[in-house]
């Protein structure tokens, strides 16, 4: 054996050897691409009835938004009616309705005045009463 062979025999066997230390950790590659996998596919399975009841879900909270959209619409139109009824109410009631109050004051007021007016009267009439009746006992005595 010639010295060209023994270190063609040597790169030989340091070959082999680099074989052996990269195959190890391919061959763990390997088996973590396919625990990564089987992962991935058993992830896809559940997530796909996960994925269909969230899309019949949001298809639910749809139709439920619409008709909360509805009502919502009907309430508006109902506040809408209620402004006109009110605003149609004032104007043919509320100024008649204003008016009979205005008078109703003015009555109460004039009649108030007039029993105050009254009680006065009287009590200078009783006065005067009392005044001749001093004067009348006065010239009498």
């Amino acid at each position: 054996m010639s010295a060209g062979e023994i270190a063609g025999l040597i790169a030989a066997g340091a070959l082999v050897l680099l074989v052996i230390l990269v195959a190890v950790p391919l061959l763990k590659l390997g088996r973590t691409l396919d625990e990564t996998t089987l992962t991935i596919r058993q992830v896809r399975e559940q997530s796909q009835p996960i994925l269909s009841q969230a899309s019949t879900t949001v298809t639910h909270v749809n139709a439920n938004l619409e008709r909360v959209d509805d009502i919502t619409g009907n309430a508006a139109n109902v506040s809408s009616n209620v402004a006109a009824l009110t605003s149609v109410f004032a104007a043919t009631l509320g100024s008649p309705l204003i008016k009979v109050a205005a008078f109703s004051y003015g009555v109460r007021s004039a009649a108030r005045k007039k029993r105050e007016g009254q009680a006065v009267a009287d009590a200078q009439r009783t006065a005067r009463e009392d005044r001749r009746n001093r004067r009348a006992a006065r010239r009498a005595a």
